[in-house]
């Protein structure tokens, strides 16, 4: 099929200018940029200073390329257009277009991060508002990763074939939908499918939002804004701390209906949550798709047009807005127009046009993830698949292991304390007082009144009760073991049969059990939960700084190998880990240390994989991360409370594998967008 844009073939000069013009174009475009400008008084500052003018080490970069050309056998069309594109966002310029872009998707990754955070700031409320179980905690954690793990394989290969743009406002749009149906969902089931639904739409931000904004960068400023960009990943860590350690204590802030609706302070910090997804949302709307998107797909005009605003948009910011974007005409490849030709071209019901693109989108996206394991691009998708795998089950590993052993060296103390009474008689007593960490073991309490309490960790073991009356009991972690209960009533009380194991009731009554779980929030909340969180998000800043600053001085390899054996390095730290303010200190090392190579990982997947596929394959390997994310959580957890040596070594051995992997990749810090 006949190329409407075939010719329209970007021509650059000798290095001073690009394009193709009409006659007098180029004369026209020289009177335009320097109309009532006097030459001699636009002297170049760093001239006698030695300093080169931008303008000439922009040229001295494209000569140099364009020698690299001549030196090569042959030039593939693909590598035409990433050098034309590559020059073409350097007369661009890095300016205000790309600092509000970057703002705008930060929010995005920001939100992403939000989400990996929320539920486990709002289980120990939560979990007393629906009185879950430790198998329903543990689906809770593990179904947001597991939604997360779909929407990035989904949503990475769709933005390859529909948009990065569109796709991302489609995955914030869930995300925040989500999140309002979830606060308010009373029951379990229901609270789990909305947050699967929002793990399943804010999954896909992380592959879209960096394949997004590296095309609209050019290649020396790509990895160090790229890097910066990492850091919104821990603003949404501390913004989710800190917002959940000024909301869900405050237990008054929400309301009731009875015992069947009930809205705590939780399920407002799960609307807070939904901020940054919403004002990426909003942001959006005021912004382009990506040009470089936009050529491959063949849309030539389009993509012109958004690049004379990013161009007019900086220089006008820079106070040069007689700057004019001198290009007409760009290359665009022909590979992908006839395929979406066919999905625009389908005939018949608009459900059968609807059902004929959805098939024709679904084969497009399989067949660009099964190119990621052809020829050229078998060996880096493999090592990269590894290097993901070996960091995130490492990092997500440890990140469930370091609060869950704070929590039973907590468990260990707590239960240091526990008060044991053995054989007490007691008659006619009220007990008008907390019950809190104790065990009675056979008691006996006749005509005793137990009213407006609450137990807490508190367990009757073959003891006998006669004429009691229990009203108003609120209690978590209560049990009544191998007990006879005579002529008693629970009245008003959140006591279920389950807490009673093989016990014997003679003339019981219950009236008006409570539903739900109903212990005081403001006492329940531990300040050391959000703490953790917030110094684990805080001590990644160092990390994100030196990444960002020496990414493209050092290279992406040596960051990621480097800092992925020094993490190593420094697990063996955590067998000096006896206290909770030590584990403490050594989370806030091992984040800050792996953070550089997180964000060197991001940055190398979107350099090795073109425009084309480079979603997709962030996608795919974001999938891989979620997986390990999920695998390593579940297995660090096990051993929490047995053993510190496996998980230890588990991580250790990972870290490093992945890093002497990495090593063996290439570099990419001089490499420009294929």
């Amino acid at each position: 099929m006949a190329d409407p844009y075939h010719n329209n073939i970007y021509h650059q000069g000798d290095g001073d200018s690009y394009g193709t013009y009409g006659q007098g174009g180029q004369d026209d475009a020289a009177s335009d940029a320097t109309e009532g400008h006097d030459e001699e008084d636009q002297m170049y500052e760093g001239e006698y200073q030695g300093i080169p003018h931008p303008d000439e080490v922009k040229a001295a970069r494209r000569a140099a390329r364009a020698k690299a050309r001549t030196v090569a056998d042959a030039v593939s069309e693909q590598e035409e257009l990433a050098e034309q594109y590559e020059d073409i966002m350097e007369d661009c310029g890095h300016g205000k277009f790309q600092w509000t872009l970057f703002v705008v998707l930060g929010l995005a990754l920001m939100a992403d991060s939000v989400e990996c955070f929320v539920v486990a700031l709002v289980l120990p409320s939560a979990e007393k508002d629906m009185c879950l179980s430790h198998a329903e905690k543990g689906m809770l954690g593990l179904i947001v990763f597991l939604g997360m793990m779909f929407g990035a394989f989904i949503w990475g290969g769709l933005a390859d074939k529909v948009g990065r743009r569109k796709c991302l406002i489609i995955v914030l749009a869930m995300n925040c939908i989500s999140a309002f149906f979830s606060s308010f969902a009373q029951g379990y089931g229901f609270f789990l499918f909305f947050r699967l639904f929002s793990g399943i739409g804010i999954g896909g931000s992380v592959p879209i939002v960096y394949s997004y904004f590296s095309e609209f960068l050019q290649m020396n400023k790509r990895g160090e804004h790229l890097s910066w960009l990492c850091m919104f990943w821990m603003m949404g860590g501390i913004y989710a701390s800190f917002t959940a350690w000024g909301i869900i204590p405050r237990y008054g802030w929400g309301f009731s209906m009875g015992t069947e609706f009930q809205f705590h302070s939780w399920r407002v910090f799960v609307l807070v949550c939904a901020l940054p997804a919403i004002a990426a949302f909003v942001g959006l709307i005021f912004m382009p798709e990506s040009p470089r998107f936009l050529l491959e797909n063949a849309k030539h005009d389009e993509a012109w047009m958004i690049l004379k605003q990013v161009h007019d948009t900086n220089w006008r910011a820079k106070g040069e807005p007689e700057r004019v974007f001198t290009v007409t005409h760009i290359k665009i490849p022909k590979t992908q127009e006839d395929e979406f030709i066919e999905i625009q071209t389908a005939t018949g019901t608009a459900f059968q046009r609807w059902v004929v693109r959805t098939l024709t989108l679904t084969k497009l996206v399989m067949k660009n993830v099964l190119s990621l394991f052809g020829r050229d691009l078998r060996l880096a998708t493999l090592l990269m698949a590894i290097i993901w795998f070996t960091m995130a089950f490492s990092f997500y590993g440890l990140s469930v292991w370091f609060p869950d052993m704070i929590k039973h060296l907590q468990h260990e103390e707590y239960e240091s304390k526990l008060k044991v009474f053995h054989r007490e008689k007691v008659e006619q007593f009220h007990f008008n007082f907390s019950l809190e960490n104790q065990v009675h073991k056979e008691g006996e309490y006749i005509n005793d009144k137990f009213i407006d309490i609450e137990m807490k960790s508190v367990k009757f073991e073959d003891s006998l009760f006669v004429d009691c009356f229990f009203e108003n009991i609120r209690s978590t972690e209560t049990i009544f073991e191998n007990c006879t209960i005579r002529s008693t009533v629970f009245y008003d009380t959140d006591l279920y049969e389950e807490k009673f194991i093989d016990c014997t009731f003679e003339n019981v009554t219950f009236l008006h059990n409570k539903k739900g779980c109903h212990l005081d929030y403001e006492e329940e909340n531990d300040v050391l939960v959000y703490l953790v969180s917030f110094l684990g998000s805080l001590a990644v800043l160092p990390g994100n700084i030196i990444s960002a600053l020496f990414m493209d001085k050092i290279g992406r390899i040596k960051i990621i190998g480097g800092s992925m054996l020094i993490s190593a390095g420094c697990t063996f730290f955590l067998f000096l880990s006896f206290s909770q303010a030590a584990i403490i200190a050594w989370q806030c090392l091992f984040c800050g240390v792996s953070v550089a190579a997180w964000n060197g990982i991001q940055v190398i997947t979107v350099e090795l994989y073109p425009a084309s596929k480079r979603a997709t394959a962030f996608g795919v390997l974001n999938a891989i991360c979620k997986l390990a994310a999920i695998l390593g959580s579940s297995i660090f957890a096990s051993f929490v409370g047995i053993t510190k040596v496996i998980p230890i070594l588990l991580s250790c051995i990972a870290l490093v594998g992945g890093g002497v992997l990495a090593l063996k990749l290439p570099e990419t810090r001089e490499k420009v967008l294929l």
